[in-house]
């Protein structure tokens, strides 16, 4: 069984922080399907479309027709484990602070036998089940689970070193006035954040939200306001160092596209908000959750984006919110990049319309915050990249892949 990890030490300010490393990043092109699957938390392997054959490791080529009609698919992931053995030595810097690594072998269900991660509670000769979870390089690595949850589980080493569980860490709200803050707020402090800090902009106006919030213990308000560059710049001098975790909910919405506005005040505002409070966020808290990622037990781990649906296709009742979204969109796949070498995940939750004021003239369904909020704090528990929250996103996502041109004119074709 695993051991629950213990709430760390206070550190030591005269000892120098460990420099962040990754393990080794070089892939093929064909082997980056494992990391958009684990992107996701889908357990996915190509099949071949001549043959049927179940491919493991990725490859160009059926490995038993030659077939090159090779797709990702999702499939069973069953297994069991025939061989073990521990790493005790290796050249590489990451693993160096890692070892040893349990790895062994997994006879699938489906058919290929794969090299993977073990995690501690999966013993030789049992039934597993598999995982692909991303790697502090973005990679897709395969682990072998115990087939049903065990005590303390997420506390397995290897399986929370590919995650980023709130357990033990601290982790800032950006806006305690959106009506999603108390729900967030509960989650994470139910996952076992060890303290969560919540910004306030504009502290002088009534906060409706504000007593809800700070009922939950281990909570500290603090003011923030994304628009403003210096309140930004302020507060991540005071907690950038400490910031294991940051979810910027922050956001500005109202109905109405393009033609609908006389001016551009909303969409200055919904740009202001939504994409370059996201920028200043960034650029002042980034650097210091950097250089953190290898911080121990309460190291910096992620930065979460609360996003619109609407940022995956235009909806023209709200089409400049959803522009302001899609930017957003753009500049989380540009965090990604620089924050790569770091190890720092970005995680990106996709909500469809919310139970708020400024939805309530769309039908249902729509997304209570404790949805929200559950979905949030899985996504970070899983390791996740992409999360997809409400039937209205899980539906836009899978519209997508089906045919980004169909979903335009299916959204873009429909006026209330």
């Amino acid at each position: 069984m695993s051991e629950p990890i213990a709430p760390p030490e206070k550190k030591n300010p005269q000892r120098r922080t460990d420099i962040p490393k990754t393990p080794p990043q070089q892939r093929s092109r064909a082997a980056l399907g494992l990391a958009a699957a684990a992107a996701e938390g889908r357990f996915m392997l190509q099949i071949c479309g001549d043959c049927g054959a179940v491919q493991y490791p990725p490859r160009d080529a059926c490995s038993r027709c030659l077939s090159v009609d090779l797709n990702w698919r999702d499939i069973s992931p069953a297994g069991k484990l025939i061989a073990e053995t521990q790493v005790r030595a290796t050249t590489d810097l990451y693993f160096r602070e890692q070892i040893p690594v349990r790895v062994g072998t997994v006879k699938l269900d489906v058919g290929p036998s794969v090299i993977c991660h073990v995690h501690g509670d999966a013993g030789a000769g049992e039934n597993v089940r598999m995982v692909i979870k991303l790697d502090r390089a973005g990679q897709g690595v395969m682990m072998a689970l115990p087939v049903e949850e065990t005590p303390f589980m997420q506390d397995d080493p290897r399986l929370r070193e590919m995650s980023c569980t709130p357990k033990h860490r601290r982790v800032l709200l950006t806006d305690a006035r959106n009506p999603n803050a108390p729900a967030i707020v509960n989650a994470l402090k139910s996952a076992g954040a060890e303290k969560v800090f919540v910004g306030l902009s504009e502290d002088w106006r009534p906060n409706r939200y504000h007593d809800d919030i700070m009922a939950i213990s281990g909570v500290e308000m603090l003011p923030l306001d994304v628009t403003d560059g210096k309140s930004v710049e302020e507060l991540a001098a005071e907690l950038g160092g400490k910031t294991d975790i940051l979810i910027n909910n922050a956001r500005y919405v109202r109905p109405g596209g393009l033609m609908t506005r006389s001016d551009t005040v909303f969409a200055q505002s919904e740009m202001d908000v939504n994409y370059l409070g996201l920028m200043r966020l960034a650029q002042s808290f980034g650097p210091a959750m950097c250089a953190r990622t290898a911080d121990g037990t309460n190291s910096a781990v992620a930065w979460v984006n609360i996003l619109s649906a609407y940022a995956i296709a235009n909806f023209p009742d709200y089409g400049c919110f959803s522009a302001s979204n899609a930017a957003a969109l753009s500049l989380s796949q540009n965090m990604r990049a620089d924050f790569r070498t770091s190890g720092l995940r970005v995680l990106n939750v996709f909500v469809g319309p919310t139970e708020d004021d400024w939805h309530q003239e769309l039908p249902p369904p729509k997304v209570p915050a404790k949805t929200l909020a559950g979905s949030v704090v899985q996504g970070l528990v899983d390791g996740l990249e992409d999360v997809y929250c409400g039937d209205v996103a899980k539906d836009m996502i899978e519209r997508f892949r089906a045919s980004p041109k169909v979903q335009e004119r299916e959204m873009t074709g429909f006026r209330s």
